[in-house]
């Protein structure tokens, strides 16, 4: 026949036992203060249209490769009476017009500035050049994607919206 009589060290253990792991949990364990005011994701950029600025200059550097604390795609430093401001134009730029733009051409950019990481951009909205104006972004400041298969029916015209500002 079987003891019912309890052991008192085992007594002793199961009376500790939820203590301590109560005490485990209940302590915060390397612990980092919070800041008071949370601030936005680095990768959020804001595109402001009520500030949207037009500069006149002309291109000093392509900027093709990406560069560490900047936004993603194509740069063009332009430099104007303002100065010279980095004006990104992203990564889906139509292979013809990354070519046409080249150091010493004179073009308009309409976009608006922003901060990432403590320096400022241009996000461009439209290029105008040469009497071609080439759209970028949409008024809200997404970017636009590429042109897709000229075979699907749904994107056919996508490249005409984006090389004459819009229209079709």
């Amino acid at each position: 026949m079987r003891s019912t009589r309890k052991n008192p060290f085992s007594l002793a253990l199961a009376g500790i036992l939820p203590g301590l792991l109560l005490a485990i949990f209940a302590l915060p364990v390397g612990a980092q203060p919070v800041d008071e005011a949370p601030t936005a994701p680095s990768r959020m950029i804001i595109y402001d249209s009520a500030h949207e600025v037009t500069i006149n200059g002309t291109v000093q550097t392509v900027v093709a490769k990406h560069v560490a604390g900047s936004p993603a795609g194509m740069h063009l430093l332009v430099s104007g009476a303002q100065g010279t401001v980095d004006a990104h134009v992203g990564p889906f730029i139509p292979k013809n017009i990354r070519q046409a733009l080249h150091m010493g051409l004179p073009l308009e950019v309409v976009g608006a500035m922003t901060t990432v990481r403590g320096k400022q951009f241009l996000l461009v909205r439209q290029l105008i050049y040469g009497g071609q104006t080439i759209t970028v972004r949409n008024s809200r400041g997404f970017l636009l994607a590429p042109a897709r298969s000229s075979l699907d029916p749904k994107w056919k015209n996508n490249s005409k919206l984006s090389l004459n500002g819009g229209a079709l």
